[in-house]
């Protein structure tokens, strides 16, 4: 049998894709790892084996599939029914609705915890905050155990939400987790212990996850042994995209949702595993095989690259290889080109940012738009100067890494009423939809918080509270307001509407540009449309969010073509005609942030790889001799003087064009640089005989 939907594929995709399937009915095949090179077809062939499963008889209601994003699994899902249309036909739109376990491991936890809420203690209406929210959380809980008016400078509420967050995924101790990534707090370990042990005691109290939460209650779930198969039981197939992405946690969880790895699939690149600062390892991809006993995980590698030209990845795999440990592979493509990678030595910064603007302006001279051409960087502050010169040339540009739709102002505030209508005891939300209406400041807000804390229904003791002074009809519009949205009589999403019309009054006295912010509420409204009910709404926009808000200034028209310029980490999964890449030297590729130690640098290097798999058709490495660096050491802000980064030693420069710019030349009416500064040492000479 030879499906038609399956021959586009490669041969190694395709062992890939029916790896396991077409036994009998009653065996599921064994665990598989995936390690798929970058541009390698990774996304195709995962939706093909979920089509292929299904379309061998899996049911779809019993395969779970995660991803990063909410946007990944919805194109996943959308792919998975185009395959099955080709064999199914008409019944192919039902199956893929029938594929409701398509989610982020945030999303798919935040689920399981509701439908298992009464065996694990949770309250079903619990709300959760994003990291705005569980900061400001746990900057209350520092105010009140005084820690924020101590001798010596306490932790910032976000650095104190960094550290929970790591040691809550990495499953690492507090001291553990100071000592290897937090030393200069090392000294607060015992009181970030009572701070932490506050912060879970208020969340408990007021009904509220954190991101954190939903992974963690998950795994505390399914160590129950009883639990784990009950969970484990539901789904047939578990499939997971961009493992090498997965902290401790998250894999524990996989393991014990299926110990035996009856049916599951992992896909990922060790290579591109660069996301340590949010405490993914590493680890997980490279020991996922010997997880298994009494036999390994069977391994498959995708190598066929469909992205770059063979020298782009020639020299990717020449940097890659001198990795310490890493599963091996060697990336290539039918794509063949004569323009090998150039590596550009400039003075300076400033050189550096001319250099770029002349290349993407000739590229865009030749046909390739300005949209399909990258400027990839280390660290965001490190294209301040090429930002400066983009503007005074008046060529516009995005800068990834912006300002996200839920962190702006109006569009938190509107979310809050219904949060706060889900979960009256959420203090976050309900201390920031108090100080909207008028007389009300935080000590007011504080104090009606505390009052309604204490019954069994906040709301009806908010029915009870005297009107605060200078409020007037504002808090009866409240009161009412909330307790409409409570009962859930209006419905969904007409109570959304009901919330925004409520707002925008408060909004026109709060702000100045209230009419560009409008937009954006009307926007939420019609995200929030797409959604069965609020609950679902506000579980699903906090856990991934839309990126764009209107408050991001110099975003161009959509229609209009502008540059890209991104860090690497923001640039992965993406691909562009012509990628350039800043500062590629020592300080900062490695970053002299991230050069402590041996895996440190492992994972700088794989960021170079990364950035460099960006690239279809031309790729330039800038080299400056001298860069500006801003507090990346003890000595401060500062010019320093560097070398050409050592992942990329002289044994490789054979896969380099090697050049330098500006390229001065002597000519009869052209005199050098070196001739002209003579000259005018001469004149300034003479002017004082």
């Amino acid at each position: 049998m030879n499906p038609a939907y399956l021959e586009k594929l490669n041969d190694r995709q395709r062992e890939a894709v029916e790896h396991g399937i077409g036994r009998p009915s009653s065996e599921i095949g064994g665990p598989l790892l995936i390690i798929a090179g970058a541009g390698s077809g990774k996304t195709n062939t995962l939706a093909h084996r979920v089509a292929h499963l299904i379309v061998n008889g899996a049911d779809p209601r019993r395969i779970l599939l995660m991803t990063f994003s909410r946007r990944a699994a919805y194109e996943m899902t959308r792919r998975v029914k185009s395959i099955c249309r080709q064999v199914l036909g008409n019944q192919a739109a039902a199956i893929g609705d029938a594929l409701t376990w398509a989610g982020t491991f945030h999303g798919i936890g935040a689920r399981l915890l509701r439908i298992y809420a009464e065996q694990i203690g949770v309250n079903v209406d619990f709300t959760i905050h994003d990291r705005e929210d569980a900061a400001d959380l746990m900057n209350l809980i520092r105010h009140e155990l005084g820690f924020s008016r101590t001798e010596s400078r306490f932790p910032t509420k976000n650095t104190c939400l960094a550290i929970y967050s790591r040691v809550v995924n990495s499953e690492s101790s507090i001291s553990e987790v100071l000592k290897s990534s937090y030393p200069w707090v090392s000294a607060w370990e015992e009181q970030l212990k009572q701070l932490f042990a506050g912060y879970v005691e208020s969340k408990q109290a007021q009904n509220v996850l954190d991101y954190d939460d939903l992974l963690l209650y998950w795994a505390q779930m399914v160590s129950d042994p009883g639990l784990a198969e009950d969970v484990g039981t539901r789904f047939d197939h578990i499939l997971v995209d961009e493992y090498q992405d997965t902290n401790r946690l998250q894999s524990s969880i996989l393991l014990s949702l299926k110990p035996a790895g009856r049916g599951l699939t992992v896909v990922g690149d060790d290579a591109q595993s660069i996301y340590s600062f949010r405490a993914a390892t590493i680890r997980n991809i490279l020991d996922f095989p010997k997880a298994f006993s009494p036999a390994p995980a069977d391994v498959i590698t995708l190598e066929r690259n469909y992205r770059s030209t063979q020298p782009i990845l020639a020299a990717a795999n020449g940097v890659i290889d001198l990795a310490r440990e890493r599963f091996t592979k060697n990336l290539w493509t039918d794509r063949q080109s004569e323009q090998r990678p150039r590596l550009v030595s400039v003075k300076d910064e400033a050189d550096q940012a001319n250099y770029i603007v002349e290349q993407v302006l000739g590229n865009r001279d030749l046909g390739v738009p300005l949209k399909q051409q990258a400027v990839l960087f280390r660290s965001s502050n490190h294209s301040g100067a090429l930002e400066v010169e983009l503007t005074r040339r008046n060529i516009p540009f995005v800068k990834f890494g912006g300002l996200k739709f839920l962190d702006a102002a109006h569009v938190k505030d509107l979310l809050a009423v219904l949060r706060f209508a889900q979960n009256p005891r959420d203090r976050v939300a309900g201390f920031r939809l108090l100080q909207m209406l008028p007389g009300v400041g935080p000590q007011t807000a504080g104090k009606i918080l505390d009052t309604i804390a204490a019954d069994p229904e906040p709301l009806f003791s908010l029915t009870e509270i005297p009107s605060p002074p200078k409020t007037g009809d504002h808090w009866t519009e409240f009161v009412t307001l909330l307790s409409t949205l409570r009962k859930a009589g209006v419905g969904w999403p007409e109570e959304i509407a009901s919330a925004r019309a409520w707002y925008e009054p408060h909004l026109d006295r709060i702000h100045e540009d209230a009419g560009t912010r409008k937009a954006d509420l009307l926007q939420l409204e019609q995200i929030a449309s797409g959604y069965p009910n609020r609950e679902r709404f506000l579980t699903e926009l906090t856990l991934d969010p839309p990126d764009a808000t209107s408050d991001q200034a110099g975003v161009p028209l959509l229609d209009e073509d502008y540059l890209v310029l991104s860090t690497i980490h923001s640039a992965k999964g993406q691909e562009w005609r012509s990628v350039f890449m800043l500062n590629v030297v020592d300080g900062c590729i490695p970053s002299d942030l991230a050069a402590g130690t041996t895996a440190e640098l492992e994972e700088e290097r794989r960021l170079l790889y990364v950035g460099m798999t960006r690239a279809r058709d031309s790729l330039d490495l800038l080299t400056p001799q001298r860069f500006f660096t801003g507090g990346q050491n003890a000595l401060g802000d500062r010019h320093v003087y560097a070398s050409r980064t050592r992942f990329i030693p002289a044994t490789l420069l054979q896969f380099f064009e090697t050049t330098s710019w500006p390229k001065v030349t002597a000519n009869a009416g052209d005199r050098s640089a070196r001739q002209i500064r003579v000259d005018v040492g001469a004149r300034m000479r003479s002017m004082w005989k």
